[in-house]
């Protein structure tokens, strides 16, 4: 493979982006810096197919990057590989407002070929090539200009064992047949709202308690006025208040801004500054949720009682027999809380009794609740077997 030079020039980059085009797949990963901004710095981006690799500087002056960002947003007839790429596709969506389409994850296609949860990309290496990573350049600060050489090589390592990687992967998902149980966790993670970021929204992202409409509505306020302070000072949301200041706040509303002083987490200077008077009409503007804007009774499922919840373990006893039977992960069948609501009786919406998810896992989950299926342990094994079977062998030996 052909490893180029460090791409500063737009010449280099359209060319590169014209021959990679004619791919059938890319490799991406990128580097950034996100601890000090409140949208994350791209520092430098790596691509690679087959024959060839290289690492683009987008903070080289005068680079153009309206070819690299087409080939990933707008050329469907390449496909883009990432691994674990959710915050690479969300760097180019703030970039473009869309997202790399075809899409190809290797840490998710691992959980359709292996019981790997997460595999790090390093394990991914060293299992499918037996070669081990330095990771000294890991915690580099890409923004520090010149790069050395070791970080390039570093970084452009990131894309040509992935691109090595791909095409085994691909060819044992081929194998086994199992390439469609990909297609909705790939398109879930192409999907642009999952990155478009609405301050009216993020209040869904912070932990709280209740379904206080009062409370919620306060939470909503604060947690819309703090991204929107954040977006202005360009730094972390954290920095401005930590989520569970805030949640404290919604919950325990000051009566003046002297109170502040009093909040966890909140300076001394809260209390006659700017920024706290700003919280405080905040809170004065806030009014509770609508009925239709509550989380639901059921978001971690529907309540359980002891019985239940008892139900609830065997079905993910139960999950992790299947798993390691079919040898796949665990939470791409179904997950605890899907889990938790089968125990407590709910039927529909739920991904486990659809389709493939169905027939590998979903069936027997069901008559596991309907009392149809069992544990038995076999050559020391813990297996499942079905009561009918078992009922019917009973016959046949009396």
């Amino acid at each position: 493979m052909k490893i180029h030079p460090l791409i500063t020039s737009s010449d280099e980059l359209a060319a590169l982006c014209s021959r990679l085009s004619r791919s059938q797949f890319v490799a991406v990963d990128t580097e950034f810096m996100r601890e000090n901004t409140y949208y994350p710095e791209l520092c430098l981006v790596q691509v690679a197919d087959e024959n060839e690799a290289a690492a683009i500087d987008p903070l080289a002056q005068g680079l153009d990057m309206t070819p690299l960002l087409e080939l990933l947003t707008n050329n469907e007839d390449v496909l883009k590989v990432f691994h674990a790429g959710g915050q690479d596709v969300e760097i180019i969506f703030n970039f473009t407002g869309r997202t790399p389409h075809p899409i190809f994850d290797t840490q998710i296609a691992m959980m359709a070929i292996s019981q790997s949860e997460q595999i790090g990309y390093s394990n991914l290496v060293e299992s499918w090539l037996g070669k081990v990573i330095d990771k000294g350049a890991r915690f580099t600060d890409w923004s520090r200009r010149p790069l050395t050489e070791r970080q390039i090589e570093y970084a452009i390592g990131d894309v040509t064992y992935l691109a090595d990687i791909f095409p085994r992967i691909l060819k044992k998902l081929v194998k086994t047949g199992r390439g469609e149980w990909l297609d909705a966790e790939m398109e879930k993670l192409a999907d642009p709202e999952n990155y478009r970021n609405d301050p009216t929204l993020s209040w869904r992202r912070i932990k709280a308690a209740g379904r206080n409409p009062a409370m919620l509505g306060r939470l909503k306020a604060l947690a819309e006025w703090r991204e929107l302070e954040a977006q202005d000072k360009d730094i972390p949301r954290g920095r401005i208040v930590r989520d569970e200041t805030l949640a404290d706040i919604a919950s325990h509303p000051p009566k003046d801004q002297a109170d502040l002083a009093k909040v966890r987490g909140l300076s001394q200077g809260w209390k006659d500054n700017e920024i706290g008077r700003r919280l405080m009409e905040t809170l004065a503007r806030s009014r509770p949720l609508a009925d239709e804007e509550l989380p639901p009774r059921t978001a971690r499922g529907a309540p359980l009682g002891k019985e239940g919840a008892l139900v609830a373990d065997l079905l993910k006893l139960l999950l992790k027999i299947r798993a390691r039977e079919i040898d796949v992960a665990a939470r791409l069948l179904a997950r605890s809380e899907e889990l938790e609501q089968l125990a407590a009786g709910v039927r529909k919406g739920l991904p486990m009794l659809e389709g493939w998810r169905f027939d590998q896992f979903g069936h027997d989950a069901l008559d596991l609740v309907e009392g149809k299926l069992a544990f038995a342990v076999v050559g020391g094994k813990l297996k499942m077997t079905h009561v009918d079977d078992v009922v019917d062998a009973v016959s046949d030996a009396s």
